[in-house]
């Protein structure tokens, strides 16, 4: 009976109309307390936010505010402390949704401002685009000042990062269209951009200075996203019941739900968590990979194939490097954390530098597994199927079967790919195989006599690995024990394996591999 009652919860999953959510009687996570400060604290606003974090719905939010809609907000924090007697025309471009890849940027832009003007019963002349978005602001503005809601506004220019002239068109059209903004501040109650990147604003927003960029800003990092505390207060009977379903007590549901979908932040004292995927684990009672399977960034991935850049965990970057992004020659790291796939895990205010790393298991096993696809070259598709057996392998220290695991994984590497730097290729494919099952690893491990290549560490076992290309296997054995690589781990009570793996370049394999037990 619980369960039943349970499921007739709805969660408004994909959905972005703040309206449907409230009338519909979805399950709504007030988050009107801190878009009150924004609105009513401020003018002219820019928000980066990864996709599927709620930056549609937040405009969609904003909008009805404005427009009065008094109904939507009882027994919300901002229902009684808001003038619902003055209302604000509301202006609303979303770049998602106009057809910007079908009839091209400046068509849409023109088409989304004709269904503005039918929506707020104004008559536009013909004209080109920018001039079009000038005559609408003006003309609106005669029934009082405009709220200007701009949602994802870098969609034209990150779905084409793979045909760069296209992308600086598209650029140079967005510039023109946000330059009138420039001039019309006596017509504007409120301006808001929301966008994945955070594309330098020299290119992009040189004429409009005086936007306030809240991405980093510890005043918003909840205003998109789902807190601890807004987890157990508003699920309060899925707490309840969840542990039954998946056999696990209250407080190791909690845990495993934090290490799955949770560790995103932006500057302020809480981690969030992805509202797509908390929803979508709360409705189908099974952790897995909802986020990053709704939409494989393709050019990311490609991107970082093409670096061969794989390392991810504990990346430092400045804040002029996290706030800016040149479609000419993206860096991985900013990009990476623009669109979600590193976040913020401390800041050093004497450097002035930001430590990243992974938010969860659910970002950082999806981008490892894609990008091993990569090369692979079955991407979009799975590499798990080659791997399945490895990290048991590792736990039982079976080392047969880690050989034979990581040998099918270059076995289905394609010959082409083997014509660049091999040696290389080889290193990368054997840490993103191991790094793509969740083990505990390190590479490129530092001690007073060298570098190990691979360090892994399980309950029982700890594993150092050198990985050597066209000798023998005994001189790779020998190094880890003439270097003394598991000497740093010698108070340690698990059991010490060395492995000295050989490949060959020619055969594209492990031709051989040596073992000794400590």
């Amino acid at each position: 009976m619980d369960y039943i009652c349970y499921m007739t919860r709805k969660y408004p999953i994909g959905l972005q109309s703040f309206r449907e959510i409230r009338e519909g009687g979805f399950v709504y996570i007030d988050k009107t307390e801190i878009i009150h400060q924004m609105v009513n604290y401020g003018k002219y606003y820019f928000l980066s936010r990864p996709r599927r974090f709620g930056k549609s719905l937040l405009l969609d939010t904003i909008a009805e505010l404005f427009s009065g809609s008094e109904e939507l907000f009882k027994g919300l924090w901002i229902h009684d402390k808001w003038d619902w007697e003055n209302n604000n025309p509301v202006i609303r471009i979303s770049f998602s949704n106009i057809g910007t890849g079908t009839i091209g940027l400046q068509s849409a832009i023109e088409g989304a401002l004709q269904e503005n003007a039918r929506r707020l019963q104004i008559e536009l002349s013909d004209g080109a685009y920018d001039q079009l978005f000038k005559e609408l602001i003006v003309k609106v503005a005669q029934k009082g000042k405009v709220a200007v809601l701009i949602d994802e506004y870098d969609k034209p220019l990150i779905d084409y990062l793979d045909d760069i002239p296209r992308a600086q068109e598209n650029r140079t059209i967005l510039k023109n269209l946000y330059s009138i903004l420039k001039d019309a501040d006596k017509y504007i109650r409120l301006l808001i951009l929301t966008g994945v990147s955070r594309f330098s604003k020299v290119s992009i927003f040189s004429d409009l200075n005086n936007l306030e960029d809240i991405t980093l800003s510890k005043h918003f990092n909840n205003i998109a996203g789902i807190t601890q505390y807004e987890l157990e207060t508003n699920f309060t009977d899925e707490l309840e019941l969840l542990p039954r379903e998946l056999g696990l007590n209250k407080i190791q549901l909690l845990e495993k739900i934090k290490d799955w979908y949770n560790g995103y932040n932006w500057g302020g004292t809480e981690t969030l968590y992805n509202p797509f995927s908390l929803l979508s684990f709360i409705k189908e009672e099974a952790f897995r990979n909802f986020w990053f399977a709704t939409g494989s960034p393709s050019f990311l991935v490609n991107l970082l194939k093409k670096k061969k850049e794989y390392n991810f965990e504990n990346v430092r970057e400045s804040d002029i490097s996290l706030g800016s992004f040149q479609i000419e020659n993206p860096v991985s790291g900013p990009l990476l954390f623009q669109t979600g796939y590193l976040t913020i895990k401390s800041y050093n205010p004497d450097t002035q530098l930001y430590t990243l790393d992974y938010p969860n298991r659910e970002v950082k096993v999806s981008l490892l597994d894609n990008l091993l696809s990569s090369y692979r070259e079955v991407f979009p598709g799975t590499s798990m199927t080659v791997t399945a057996d490895l990290r048991i392998a590792f736990e039982e220290g079976n080392i047969n079967c880690i050989i034979n695991e990581l040998n099918a994984v270059i076995g289905s590497i394609p010959y082409d790919l083997w014509r660049a730097d091999t040696e290389s290729i080889f290193h990368v494919i054997t840490l993103l195989t191991f790094k793509n099952v969740g083990i505990d690893l390190s590479a490129e491990v530092h001690s007073s006599s060298g570098r190990a290549d691979v360090v892994v560490k399980t309950k029982q076992f700890i594993y150092v690995l050198e990985l050597k290309l066209d000798v023998s296997a005994d001189e790779a054995l020998g190094q880890i024990l003439e270097k003394k690589y598991l000497q740093p781990y010698a108070a340690d009570e698990r059991k010490k394996i060395a492995i000295g793996i050989a490949f060959s370049s020619e055969h594209r394999n492990i031709a051989d591999y040596r073992i000794k037990v400590a």
